[in-house]
């Protein structure tokens, strides 16, 4: 675990990280990215950090990757690429720099580092792990594949690069449904999340489709009397699911899909009000974009997305610490099966 109070120490004796009013109106370009769901007097408190961060990593030659459930401060303020899982793997592997900071959970900077074993990848908290990436192990796996002999392996990309190392073909919540289709056997094993295999199965009724039963904290929580009761007392608001929640959510919800999928959909739609079946950053992302979008609650917190801060993305490119390494042997063998995710989404026209 990092020792905040010792990297704070440090940190001062390298940057002025105090709240800087002038800094913060300097930088407004920035701050008019995310100024409807980050105050005033926080910007102020942000801008150092930025600036700082957005000059080192110029200096050292790196790319920080945000997924979509990063913070406005983060996602708007010091990322080069922003996506859902399956556009940071892509990005991944066109990225120049030497290297790469994930901000993230750990399973995406393994990937990264999968994907570019050449380059230095970087987490900023070990500790952000993914409670859906940790119920499978290749020992699950194994025994799906017992229980259902010839069936291929589709794993989540939220997922250890030792699972990934044991599958056939990695998915993500954007192109599961195409790739389980794409598919030439009849039953098709996917790991870990229940909930994303349910829908799938529902979209692709052609297959049959088994799952290891694993799920998100994030989404597992939802209920669709949740969804119901929102319904009943802010009618009119379209409600927009992700496919890692259960199937009854999903069936309450006006749209579902991956978190680019949302986007686009949002995007696409402009509805007057909108509430976000997913984790709570994804509407404060783009929020900025779609001022005639009013985005209304509920939505839950990933902890382990939250471990990952401006401070502690500032300490990683300082110091260089909490690189990612994967085992060579494993790498290789997780390496076909994103690999294949990303030529059949590409075959696919995804």
């Amino acid at each position: 675990m990092l020792d905040l109070t010792d990297i704070r120490a440090e940190l001062a004796k390298h940057y002025d990280l105090a709240p800087n009013q002038a800094l913060a109106d300097a930088m407004g370009d920035i701050y008019a990215r995310m100024d409807r769901v980050v105050t005033p007097f926080d910007w102020v408190r942000y801008a150092p950090y930025v600036a700082a961060i957005n000059t080192l990593k110029k200096q050292k030659n790196a790319a920080i990757l945000a997924h979509n459930y990063m913070t406005p401060d983060i996602y708007h303020g010091v990322a080069d690429v922003v996506g859902d899982s399956l556009q940071l793997a892509i990005e991944a592997t066109k990225v120049e720099a030497d290297i790469i900071i994930q901000c993230g959970v750990h399973f995406m900077a393994e990937t990264s580092k999968i994907l570019n074993p050449t380059k230095t990848v970087l987490i900023p908290d070990m500790d952000a792990g993914c409670s859906l990436a940790e119920s499978i192990t290749a020992a699950g796996i194994e025994e799906m594949r017992r229980r259902y002999p010839g069936a291929p392996v589709v794993s989540y990309v939220n997922t250890t690069a030792e699972v990934k190392a044991a599958s056939d073909i990695c998915c993500t919540s954007s192109n599961a449904a195409q790739i389980v289709a794409a598919l030439p056997q009849d039953t098709i094993i996917m790991t870990p999340d229940q909930y994303l295999a349910q829908n799938v199965a529902k979209m692709v009724p052609q297959k049959n489709v088994v799952w290891w039963e694993g799920s998100c904290i994030v989404h597992e929580q939802y209920t669709a009397q949740d969804i119901r009761d929102f319904r009943e007392w802010n009618p009119g608001t379209r409600i927009i699911a992700h496919p890692e929640c259960p199937p009854s959510v999903v069936a309450e919800a006006d749209y579902s899909g991956s978190t680019s999928g949302i986007i686009k959909y949002v995007t696409d739609e402009k509805p007057q009000r909108a509430m976000l079946v997913t984790e709570c950053s994804m509407a404060s992302n783009i929020a900025d974009a779609l001022p005639e979008v009013d985005f209304i609650g509920p939505c839950n917190m990933c902890p382990y997305m939250k471990k990952i801060t401006l401070e502690k993305i500032l300490w990683t490119l300082h110091s260089g610490t909490g690189e990612v390494q994967v085992d060579a042997e494993m790498a290789q063998k997780a390496r076909l099966a994103v690999q294949r995710m990303i030529d059949l989404s590409r075959q696919l026209g995804i």
